[in-house]
C-alpha cells in the first residue's frame, strides 16, 4: 500500500507548517526520514500474522515453526546460516525445506508406507523417486496353494519389455539374495532380503516447444533429429502427475529417458501435444496462401517406433518412424516433408543453465523500448527490430524473441556512447541463433562494436555456427545463454570445430568495457588487447560452464600471446581447459580441469577450488589437491601422485549435448563433492546443494522407513 511521505508532517498544526516552509522546510525533511522508519515498523507488524503460517511465513521463520512440531534438522547436512545473504537464504531452503515442515505431521501418520518414501524424496530433496522393496524380487519357490504373482519372476527371453527394464528401477525379474546391506558406506548391495531402495532422478526434464527439427542432409533428406544441433540425444519423459498417492511411481511419473518398447507399448501416453513428444508438419494455409504455412501435428496412428541406428530402417508410406533413444525421425523416402518439420520434446539436464525453456528473471534498462519478434509477431527477424529501433531513434531497446524458433541471419551491431541493447528470449522460450558463412571476404560471427559507455546483453539464447565478437568499450553481459562449444556438434556430441572460441574480445579493456557471464555455457574465450596501453579487461563469470572441449586447449587465452590480458573473477564455475591470464582477482567454489597460470600472483585469491597440480595462481586457501598433499612428505612422490589422482574431479560426461554433461560422478572424491565453503559441491552446479539434499533424505529414510527394513538411496540419473 502506498503511503504519503508527509503523513506525519500533515498531522502538525498549520502554523508550524507555515513557519517551517518559511525557514526552508527542514522540519518536513526530518519527519520524512522518521516516516520511512515508521513505515518499516508498520510493515513488520502487519507481516506478523503471515509469519504464523508455514505457507506465508518468511524463510527465516521456517525453522522456528518446525521446532514447534518437533521437526529435527539434519546436522550432517550443515547448520542454517543467519539468512542475511542471498547465498545463505538459498542454502537454508535446502537445509530446512518448507514443504517438509508443512507435511511433517502427515508424514508421521503414514510412517512405514512405501509411497511415503517417494513423497519424502520429492518434498525433502526435490527429486522424483521410485521406492522398490527388493525382498519382493528375491527368487524363491512358491507354494501352489498360495501363489504370489506380484513377486519377481524368472527371466524370459520372449519378454522384451521386461528385459529392457533389467537392472533399473522398474526391473521385475527375480534375483538371488544379496548379503551386503543397501545402506553400507563401504560396498553397498542392492537385492538384500531386508532392503528398500529409493531410486532418485537428479536430472530434470526440460521441454522444447515447436522448434524446427534438424535435417541430416549428409544421410538423406528424409532423416531428421529432434535436436536442432544435429546430435543424437535421448528424449525424456515429460512428468505426468500421479493419480493415486498410495501407489509407487511409474515410468510416466519420473524424468527418465524414454525406452523404445515403452514408447511402442504406451504410445498414446507419450505422444501428442502437451505430452513427451510431438511432430508437426507444415502445409499450405489454403487456396491462394501458398506462402503461408500452417503446422499440423502428425496423428498418433502414423507414428511407428523403430531402431534408427545407422538409419537403416525405412518406414512404409504414410508412416513416420521415431527412435526415442537416439532422438531421430525418419520419413518414407518418397514422402518427403515439403513445408518443414517442427518438434516438441523434452531433454535431460541437471539445472537451469544455458538457454532453455525454464522460468528465469527478466530485466532491462529503464525506459527501454521493447520490440517483439516471432512467427506470430509483426516483426519476423532480428534485423527488422534493429532497423525499427534505429528509425525510432531511442537510446535503449530490448529485442524480445517470442518463440523457440531458429533465426539464421547476419547480426552486426554498432552502439554509440550511452546506448543500451538487449537481445533476449521471452520467458520460457529457447530461440536459436544460427550463424552461417554469409561473407566470403571476412569471418562471420555475431559482432558487437560499441563506444565507451554502451551496454549490450544476450539473455536466454542458444547460439551455434560461429562465435560472438565484442569490440570496443561496450559492457557486454551474457545471461542464461549457450554459446555451443566448438561452434556445433557431430552426431555423437563431439565438437565440430574444437579449437574455435565462442567469445572473442578485442580492445574491450582499452575502451573501458567489461564482460559479465552468468548461468551460461560457452566455449573458450580469446582476448586481444594491447598490453602496453590498455588495462586488463575485467571478466566476471558466475554459475557457468567454460568448456574448451579439452584440458589441453585454452579456456581463456590470447591468440599468439602466452597470457590473456584480462582480470578474471570466477564464482561457482566449471572450467574445462587451460586458464592463461594476467590476473585472477577471485576464484571460489570452482573446478579447473586444466592448468591455471597467471602473471600477477601478488593480487587476488583462490579459495575452495580444485585445479591441476603445478598451477601458478594467487595465494590459495582450502584448495585441492593442496589439502590432501599437505600431510604427505615431499619426497614420497608415489603417495602424492596417488592422492592427487584420487581428488581429481570425475564427471559422468564432458561432452556438451549429453544429459549428464559436467555432472559429478558418484565415484568422485568427497573432497570435491563437499569441497565448497558451505560444504556443497564445487563447480557450476554448486547451487543445487545436492550433498545437503542427500544427507537430509538419508536421515528421513531412517525415521520413516518400514520397521525392520534397511533403506538406501540409488541414483537413477
Amino acid at each position: 500500500m502506498s503511503r504519503s511521505p508527509d503523513r506525519l508532517y500533515d498531522l502538525l498544526p498549520v502554523v508550524y507548517r507555515q513557519r517551517d516552509a518559511e525557514q526552508g522546510s527542514s522540519l518536513r525533511a526530518l519527519l520524512r526520514v522518521i516516516n520511512e522508519q515508521a513505515d518499516v515498523v508498520e510493515d513488520d507488524i502487519a507481516h506478523l500474522y503471515d509469519n504464523w503460517f508455514i505457507e506465508t511465513c518468511d524463510d527465516w521463520v521456517v525453522p522456528y515453526l518446525g521446532d514447534l512440531i518437533g521437526y529435527r534438522p539434519v546436522h550432517e547436512a550443515g547448520e542454517p546460516g543467519s539468512g542475511r545473504s542471498p547465498e545463505e537464504l538459498l542454502r537454508d531452503k535446502i537445509l530446512v525445506p518448507r514443504r517438509e515442515v508443512a507435511n511433517t505431521l502427515r508424514y508421521r501418520r503414514r510412517k512405514g508406507t512405501l509411497a511415503l518414501l517417494e513423497l519424502l524424496a520429492r518434498d525433502v530433496a526435490g527429486w522424483p523417486a521410485r521406492a522398490v522393496e527388493f525382498h519382493r524380487l528375491a527368487a524363491l519357490c512358491q507354494g501352489l496353494d498360495h501363489l504370489r504373482p506380484e513377486r519377481g519372476r524368472t527371466a524370459d527371453l520372449r519378454q522384451g519389455s521386461a528385459l529392457g527394464r533389467l537392472g533399473g528401477p522398474f526391473d521385475e525379474l527375480a534375483r538371488t539374495a544379496e548379503v551386503r546391506r543397501l545402506s553400507s558406506h563401504r560396498s553397498a548391495g542392492r537385492h538384500a532380503v531386508a532392503g528398500v531402495g529409493l531410486f532418485l532422478w537428479r536430472l530434470r526434464s526440460y521441454p522444447v516447444s515447436r522448434t524446427p527439427a534438424h535435417c541430416a542432409e549428409e544421410v538423406g533428406p528424409h532423416c531428421f533429429t529432434f535436436s536442432v544441433l544435429g546430435n543424437d540425444a535421448p528424449l525424456f519423459t515429460r512428468l505426468a502427475p500421479e493419480t493415486d498417492p498410495c501407489r509407487t511411481a511409474g515410468e510416466l511419473n519420473v524424468p527418465a529417458p524414454i525406452r523404445r518398447r515403452a514408447l511402442a507399448d504406451h504410445l498414446q501416453n507419450y505422444y501428442g501435444e502437451g505430452k513427451s513428444l510431438c511432430i508437426f508438419l507444415g502445409r499450405p494455409a489454403g487456396p491462394g496462401k501458398h506462402h503461408q504455412v500452417v503446422r499440423e501435428a502428425v496423428t498418433v496412428e502414423k507414428i511407428v517406433v523403430a531402431d534408427l541406428t545407422d538409419w537403416r530402417y525405412r518406414p512404409r508410406r504414410g508412416q513416420v518412424a521415431v527412435d526415442p533413444r537416439l532422438g531421430r525421425i525418419a520419413f518414407p523416402p518418397r514422402e518427403l516433408p515439403q513445408r518443414g518439420v517442427w518438434v516438441s520434446y523434452s531433454y535431460g539436464f541437471s539445472a537451469d543453465l544455458g538457454g532453455g525453456e525454464y522460468d528465469r528473471p527478466l530485466s532491462m534498462a529503464k525506459g527501454a523500448a521493447v520490440y517483439r519478434i516471432g512467427e506470430k509477431e509483426k516483426l519476423r527477424h532480428i534485423r527488422h527490430a534493429l532497423d525499427r529501433w534505429r528509425k525510432d531513434g531511442g537510446r535503449a531497446a530490448v529485442v524480445e524473441i517470442a518463440d523457440s524458433g531458429v533465426y539464421a541471419e547476419p547480426i552486426h551491431i554498432e552502439l554509440k556512447a550511452g546506448e543500451s541493447l538487449q537481445i533476449r528470449a521471452a520467458n520460457r522460450t529457447r530461440p536459436v541463433i544460427r550463424l552461417l558463412d554469409w561473407q566470403t571476404e571476412r569471418p562471420d560471427f555475431l559482432s558487437v562494436r560499441g563506444e565507451a559507455g554502451s551496454a549490450f546483453t544476450l539473455d536466454g539464447l542458444l547460439i551455434t555456427g560461429r562465435s560472438v565478437a565484442v569490440t570496443g568499450g561496450v559492457c557486454a553481459t551474457l545471461r542464461h545463454c549457450t554459446l555451443v562449444p566448438g561452434w556445433g556438434l557431430t552426431v555423437d556430441c563431439r565438437p565440430k570445430r574444437a579449437a574455435e572460441p565462442s567469445l572473442e574480445l578485442t580492445d574491450v579493456g582499452a575502451k573501458g568495457g567489461r564482460v559479465v557471464i552468468e548461468h551460461s555455457i560457452l566455449g573458450s574465450i580469446q582476448v586481444v588487447e594491447d598490453e602496453v596501453e590498455a588495462d586488463p579487461v575485467p571478466i566476471q563469470i558466475t554459475d557457468s560452464i567454460l568448456d574448451a572441449t579439452s584440458n589441453e586447449r585454452e579456456a581463456v587465452g590470447a591468440p599468439g600471446d602466452p597470457l590473456a590480458h584480462a582480470r578474471l573473477t570466477l564464482r561457482r564455475c566449471t572450467v574445462w581447459g587451460k586458464v592463461l591470464t594476467h590476473a585472477i582477482d577471485l576464484a571460489e567454489n570452482s573446478l579447473f580441469g586444466g592448468e591455471v597460470r597467471v602473471a600477477r600472483r601478488q593480487t587476488g585469491c583462490v579459495r575452495f577450488c580444485s585445479m591441476a597440480s603445478g598451477s601458478r595462481t594467487p595465494r590459495r586457501y582450502e584448495c585441492q589437491p593442496d589439502l590432501v598433499l599437505a600431510p604427505i612428505p615431499k619426497d614420497d612422490e608415489a603417495a602424492r601422485q596417488r592422492e592427487s589422482g584420487r581428488v581429481r574431479p570425475l564427471f559422468n560426461s564432458t561432452l556438451y549435448g549429453a544429459p549428464d554433461y559436467c555432472q559429478l560422478a558418484d565415484a568422485c572424491a568427497e573432497e570435491i563433492r563437499r569441497g565448497a565453503d558451505d560444504e556443497a559441491e564445487m563447480g557450476a552446479f554448486h547451487d543445487l546443494f545436492q550433498p545437503q539434499r542427500e544427507a537430509n533424505l538419508r536421515a528421513r529414510l531412517e525415521e520413516y522407513a518400514p520397521a525392520g527394513l534397511d533403506a538406501g538411496l540409488i541414483h537413477a540419473s
